[in-house]
């Protein structure tokens, strides 16, 4: 296995099947095409040309591909005028653009074998771009693979975020720490992006509240404009490009002459730079609620810009009308549906209530009606601290209207509790918009249940949790608003972009419909006895590991043993994600190696990758106690190749794109009912890496998915970790019976790992001995017992390989095309459809006229 070579060059990726041999008449044209951009708008003599050079001439061939799909697809919608989705999120981690244009608009062989002629590589040109990175983790990726099954599958629906001039920061490991630098992904400009100067609208912040004859207004405020950039999605082979539009907050006034005229060259500029870092930086974490003046700001300039755009929208858009047409507002549920992404955008339903009887001059009771109808919201997390709490001063001084608003809405809905409950002073107190115990906050999660007709979780177990302890008053008040949307991942990126070995030989085998029907993977399961398939899929799987083996030697100058247990763990660094219990299980590994060197042992290769939020001390920590593991372990003569730790830097979405294939092994072992769902899970089940892990989130769903037999599972179930705290959780117990555990903390506590610093990781050890709420030491031997069942069968290739085609044919339940088709029949009262539009070069009346078909 390890001496199998895999095939790089062109010829190898021209026999892909799912993509096809470019037609000769479509490499010519984009040939033209890129030597036209080449010469004419980025340098006049290809002789200077730079890599950037080639990749910006490719990138803007690609995007003309796109811009007469994306016109076509407005134009269509502004014509049939259907019901439009604004899907509201602070976070977008799309990534990288340009593979996912090419495979998505079905372009990609002709662009390989025009470059190919060219004498240029793709594959070197598509590492030249920058990652789109606004986005911490899970929420954002989630978003950006909601977008694009949005467009594949018909809706007429928009993405509206914030274009942060730095994204999620960049990490660089020193000497074992995460050191944090700016990500300027911006650096070198964006070609995907389309500037929308003619649609900027001011944003107010600050002033008071005045009472007058018409009613309320919100006057002497600060105002801040909101610049628009389009960026486009385009869907999978159906020629529908939708929009995701980012925000970049901009000064009004961007330079006061009168103080530069007096000399004050600092107060000159400084009102504009408080404008504009509105949009300046995404705030680096999102398990962690801070209740920062910034944060706030940049909530409110989502929502206060994106529904003026709109509300803009819903009136000059009928059947075809370019002026104003829609007075009245009964419709406006009809024909809007608003997804709020977390509690992050939650201040849209006070700003929509403001508009509506502020300017519109709705009545109350006729505003919170359509309000509640129009909007959805989408809870992420049970974790208490990532619960959104706004102080009421802060509101007050920032959004003294909004406050005045969240105040009416609590009053009218605590009349509704009181008279369905009289008498319950306890449940008016538990379900009040505003906590009164200590400083005054408003509990936005609460505003946003209250004000949506539809709340869901993103994984069955997650539902359920949120329905029975986190808004157990709210189920019970209103038990037609819950529901369920297990998460899912996009399988273009995730399995046909990122994995084309793989998606050919699955493609050979049932054809192509896979990639927009996720379910048809099933038809895989009877090949999971043919062993030239099994074969196949190791064949497969060793050559994407010899290209991450590659990658490691390159960026982090440590040699790994490819026939070695690829076992990869990749997230935000948290406690509760407990990425200190693998880090246990390597130091467990590592002892039992230096104790008998001559035992049978199955290689390993433990990669853990991800970022820690700047302020997190224990996350980063955590960080450092695996860089000094491995720096122990890779440099321990005695373990030679058998065992070895690579951290990871900078971990991102296209490094996820790398390592995914190669992984063997997935970790996914947060403590039961602490993830809400998790998609990195999926992402690594759809490419054919096993899972070890907890019922926590979509593992458990993946595990009925798939069946026991075919996944990894240790550890406290959900009701276990409750009843343990409730009798008294001992962490010393487990300390005082396992010898290979107390040895482990005897190394974290002494200084084994840091001998220069003996108490270096005294804080981790504490964290574990100490009242853990993650119940890390509880869960430590079973998972270790689990792990040497992992090795036990990895010692067997082709019951793995079994293994990993019924993982693959499984995975179809979490294509996010199917989590987008629930949300659109269950809770947006629209229909996902196959139309697919003409090209821009045929007319829109060659396109069937028959109405949506049902998937």
């Amino acid at each position: 296995m390890a001496s199998y070579q895999p095939q790089t060059d062109h010829e190898k990726r021209k026999q892909i099947s799912i993509r096809g041999i470019a037609p000769v008449e479509n490499v010519v044209e984009f040939k033209k095409a890129f030597n036209r951009h080449l010469h004419y708008t980025i340098v006049k003599d290809r002789n200077v040309a730079t890599p950037r050079d080639y990749y910006l001439s490719l990138a803007h061939t690609v995007r003309d591909y796109l811009v007469g799909r994306w016109i076509r697809t407005q134009q269509h919608y502004y014509e049939k005028d259907p019901k439009r989705v604004y899907y509201l999120s602070l976070e977008f981690y799309m990534g990288r653009t340009l593979s996912n244009t090419m495979v998505n608009l079905g372009i990609q062989s002709a662009c390989d074998e025009a470059l190919y002629q060219i004498g240029l590589d793709i594959e070197e040109l598509e590492e030249i771009e920058e990652d789109a990175g606004l986005g911490n983790g899970g929420l954002g990726r989630l978003a950006a693979c909601f977008l694009d099954s949005m467009a594949t599958l018909g809706l007429a629906a928009y993405g509206y975020g914030i274009r942060y001039d730095y994204g999620i920061f960049a990490q660089r490991i020193e000497d074992g720490w995460q050191v944090e630098e700016p990500d300027e992904w911006l650096r070198y400009g964006n070609p995907w992006e389309k500037a929308r100067p003619e649609y900027v609208l001011p944003v107010n912040f600050y002033g008071r509240t005045e009472d007058t004859d018409t009613g309320v207004k919100w006057v002497d405020t600060q105002v801040v404009f909101a610049m628009p950039y389009d960026s486009p999605i385009p869907g999978y082979g159906n020629n529908t490009v939708n929009t995701m539009r980012l925000w970049s907050a901009k000064a009004p006034n961007s330079f006061n002459l009168h103080f530069f005229n007096n000399g004050e060259y600092i107060n000159a500029v400084c009102d504009r730079n408080q404008a504009e870092n509105i949009s300046r930086v995404l705030y680096p974490n999102d398990n962690f609620f801070s209740g920062k003046e910034l944060r706030l700001k940049q909530e409110y300039f989502l929502v206060a810009s994106t529904l003026q755009d709109i509300l803009r929208r819903f009136k000059s858009s009928k059947f075809g009308s370019r002026d104003p047409v829609r007075r009245s507002f009964e419709s406006f549920p009809d024909k809007v549906a608003i997804q709020l992404n977390d509690t992050h955008p939650s201040m849209a339903i006070p700003e929509l209530l403001r508009i509506f009887v502020d300017i519109e001059g709705l009545p109350w009771d006729k505003a919170w009606d359509i309000t509640v109808k129009t909007f959805a919201y989408t809870n992420h997390t049970v974790l208490p601290e990532a619960l959104e709490r706004w102080p009421v001063s802060m509101l007050e001084r920032i959004l003294p209207r909004h406050l005045q608003i969240i105040y009416l809405i609590n009053h009218n809905f605590l009349q509704e509790v009181r008279a369905k409950y009289p008498g319950d002073s306890g449940k008016l107190r538990r379900m009040s918009i505003v906590e009164e115990d200590g400083e005054k906050k408003i509990n936005m999660a609460f505003l946003s249940i209250i004000g949506s007709h539809a709340v869901n979780g993103v994984a069955a177990l997650h539902s359920e949790i949120i329905k029975k302890e986190t808004f157990h008053d709210f189920y019970e008040m209103f038990p037609e608003r819950f529901q369920n949307k297990t998460n899912g991942i996009t399988p273009r990126r995730w399995l046909l972009l990122c994995n084309p070995g793989l998606s050919d030989i699955i493609a050979e085998k049932i054809g192509e419909g896979w990639v927009t029907d996720l379910y048809k993977l099933r038809d895989l399961k009877k090949y999971a006895e043919d062993e030239n398939f099994l074969r196949n899929i190791i064949k497969v799987k060793q050559e994407n590991k010899m290209k991450l083996a590659e990658y490691i030697q390159e960026h982090y100058k440590i040699k790994v043993n490819t026939s070695s247990i690829f076992d990869i763990q990749v997230k935000r660094i948290h406690e509760y994600k407990r990425q200190l219990l693998n880090c246990f299980h390597i130091i467990t590994l590592y002892n039992r190696l230096k104790r008998d060197p001559n035992q049978a042992f199955v290689p390993r290769t433990i990669m853990i990758g991800g970022k820690a939020a700047p302020g997190y001390h224990m996350a980063k920590l955590i960080i450092k106690l695996i860089n000094s593991v491995a720096k122990v372990v890779n440099n321990d003569p005695i373990i030679g190749d058998r065992l070895k730790v690579v951290y990871l830097e900078n971990y991102r979405v296209s490094l996820a794109e790398k390592i995914i294939p190669a992984a063997d092994l997935s970790e996914q072992i947060s403590t039961a009912g602490t993830e809400a769902s998790g998609t990195g899970n999926m992402k690594f089940m759809l490419n054919g890496a096993l899972t070890i892990g907890t019922l926590d989130g979509a593992n458990v769903e993946m595990r009925e998915e798939m069946g026991d037999e075919n996944i990894f599972i240790f550890g406290m179930k959900v009701d276990e970790v409750e009843e343990l705290k409730r009798s008294g959780y001992n962490p010393r117990h487990y300390y005082d019976t396992n010898p290979d555990l107390h040895l482990v903390l005897e190394q974290l506590n002494s200084g084994f790992f840091s001998p220069d610093k003996p108490g270096l990781f005294r804080d981790l050890y504490n964290s574990v001995m100490g009242p853990d709420r993650f119940c890390l030491l509880k869960d430590y031997e079973d998972y270790i017992r689990c792990q040497d069942e992992v090795s036990k069968v990895f010692k067997n290739p082709l019951k793995w390989a079994k293994m990993c085609v019924l993982n693959i044919a499984s995975s179809g339940k979490f294509s996010s095309d199917r989590t987008i088709s629930e949300y659109a029949k269950d809770i947006w009262g629209v229909e996902p459809n196959d139309i697919k539009l003409p090209p821009p070069h045929e007319g829109l009346d060659t396109m069937d006229s028959k109405p949506p078909q049902k998937k």
